[in-house]
């Protein structure tokens, strides 16, 4: 008498398709949000700044409140744009400063 052992790899048989968790209802959430663009953002701030901040995320994530509140933010919040030197200069009041050189030969080198 013989006896046959299968290893249970069968064209088409998947073990790790049956032992799959379903995603939670969190996971599916987060999923569908980041398809939608957002981003999960995790910050810390003080017990009494908690609700402010929830209701700026709330302002910006509300699509007929974006617009105005992203603006209000960044118009308080957001650096200046960067400046070269270049412009700086170019941009700085040179009235009354003397900017003529006298000619100067420079020192004495002994090669």
């Amino acid at each position: 008498m013989h006896l046959f052992v299968f290893s249970g790899n069968v064209s088409g048989n998947r073990g790790d398709v049956m032992s799959r968790k379903p995603k939670s209802s969190l996971a599916t959430h987060r999923a569908q949000m980041q398809r939608r663009g957002f981003v999960r953002v995790e910050v810390n701030v003080r017990k009494e700044d908690a609700s402010l901040v929830r209701r700026v995320a709330s302002a910006l994530s509300d699509p007929s409140r974006q617009a105005e509140a992203r603006r209000l933010l960044r118009q308080r919040f957001v650096e200046p744009p960067k400046v070269s030197l270049k412009a700086l200069l170019a941009s700085a009041p040179l009235d009354g400063i003397d900017l003529d050189r006298g000619p100067d030969p420079g020192r004495e080198v002994d090669l």
